[in-house]
């Protein structure tokens, strides 16, 4: 895997757009997470990605992650048990957080490809959750 293709999540997170990753890591960004996590800013370094890190800035310990790394694959979908309840989408905090969209995600990874879905699609996926109108039957428009 490249640089980019590791920046995207067991579980289809993709890493490489969140405001906590590397160079999208603002100095707000550093200022509310040294709040949150109680230390002080210098402490608080961007994300590499959960792959390269071994589990998130603000999550460090991942069950998923875990999971996949036991069953010695790089992605949910190529477990047998796919989707587990690992997966499952919860209503809390999906505002803020884009863990809703993962069994999206990792479908359209599977279907197209890691590169296509990478250079293609995450975005467009990103953009259509937290700006989109559903349309009942079509999904969200942009």
């Amino acid at each position: 895997m490249n640089k980019r293709e590791s920046a995207v999540a067991v579980c289809g997170i993709d890493c490489f757009l969140c405001e906590f990753y590397g160079d999208n890591m603002t100095d707000q960004m550093r200022n509310y997470l040294a709040t949150i996590m109680k230390t002080t800013v210098d402490k608080i370094v961007p994300c590499k990605g959960c792959r390269e890190q071994k589990g998130c800035l603000i999550h460090p310990k991942c069950a998923t992650y875990d999971c996949v790394q036991e069953k010695k694959i790089d992605f949910c979908f190529e477990c047998s048990g796919f989707p587990c309840e690992k997966l499952q989408p919860a209503s809390d905090m999906a505002e803020k957080l884009p863990h809703n969209i993962k069994l999206y995600n990792l479908c359209r990874i599977k279907l197209v490809g890691l590169e296509k879905w990478i250079n293609e699609e995450s975005k467009m996926i990103k953009d259509k959750y937290y700006k989109g109108k559903m349309v009942i039957g079509s999904g969200p428009s942009l």
